[in-house]
């Protein structure tokens, strides 16, 4: 991608790498997730402050972030507000 100088042992040595791509956001990791979920599809995981467990495969797909239209918003410190459009 680039050179990149990378800053190492507090502050005290520089050295010059190559940046790779980032892999952490957008379709490439969200097809990461599906395939951890499928290999991890059998173990449980706990819910609900300890007390409940659910098998890790029956957790629903997402489908992504509901519309915040015609919601109140906080602006400021909490004191005043304004209509989201």
């Amino acid at each position: 991608m680039g050179k990149v100088v990378r800053v190492g042992s507090r502050g005290t040595s520089r050295r010059v790498v190559e940046k790779q791509a980032d892999d952490w956001t957008g379709t490439a990791y969200r097809d990461l997730q599906k395939k951890r979920k499928e290999v991890a599809g059998d173990r449980y995981i706990s819910m609900g402050r300890g007390t409940s467990r659910i098998k890790f495969s029956d957790i629903a797909e997402t489908s992504g972030r509901t519309s915040g239209k015609g919601m109140w918003v906080s602006t400021g410190r909490g004191t005043g507000r304004r209509k989201i459009k």
